[in-house]
């Protein structure tokens, strides 16, 4: 891996932003739409600092798909996923010691079952993986420079949708940096599964269907 320690760092610190804020806003008593800006806003703001580091995957889910179709090294995407894990970690951490407790771990809502958690997951990430792809990945797409915006605004639609049924993590880091460090791993099934399912549709359905034939 070319540049390692830029792009692993970068990877980081991307995640690492993400639950600092996510998780800080729902400790401090944000409510929903709150919750959504504050995930939404923290990718916009990684994306812009880091994509030209790192590609800025900030997401286990998105790098495994990414891999599966060839677009990142097997080696270099346990890198980076390692990094995405180690990233969310050390923010939960720090979350734990400033407030003395930690908040913010996804977990399924009232009457709502593991393989429907798992769906509203794989749906969530479905269309924040297509967005990726249609503004980050293909070099078409029209919001390349600034890829965050439309990407953060995905996460925040997302949380609208999915935040009340399974916390709308969309991404197995965001729900292992907290899941671990309050000793919560309960519907990992939900939080692993889903997310690369969906991811992992929406690259193969982007590649087939919408990327332009070779002349």
């Amino acid at each position: 891996m070319n540049n390692a320690p830029a792009r692993l760092l970068a990877e980081f610190l991307g995640v690492f932003f993400l639950c600092l804020f996510g998780i800080g806003a729902i400790m401090n008593g944000a409510d929903l739409t709150g919750v959504a800006l504050a995930h939404g806003l923290a990718i916009f703001v990684a994306i812009c600092a880091f994509a030209h580091i790192s590609g800025a995957h900030f997401n286990p889910a998105v790098t495994v798909a990414l891999a599966a179709t060839k677009r990142i090294a097997p080696i270099d995407a346990l890198a980076y996923v390692i990094a995405q894990l180690v990233g969310a970690v050390a923010a939960a951490a720090i979350l734990k010691s400033a407030f003395g407790t930690l908040g913010g771990v996804p977990g399924l809502g009232d009457g709502v079952s593991v393989s429907t958690g798992i769906l509203v997951e794989a749906v969530a990430t479905f269309i924040l993986m297509v967005v990726i792809m249609g503004v980050a990945v293909d070099p078409r797409g029209t919001f390349s420079i600034i890829a965050g915006l439309p990407i953060g605004m995905a996460i925040v639609g997302d949380i609208f949708f999915a935040g009340p049924a399974t916390g709308a993590a969309m991404n197995p880091a965001r729900w292992f940096g907290p899941a671990v460090v309050a000793g919560d791993l309960g519907s990992a099934l939900v939080y692993i599964v889903g997310p690369i399912v969906g991811a992992m549709v929406a690259v193969f359905v982007y590649d087939i269907v919408m990327k332009p034939s070779k002349a």
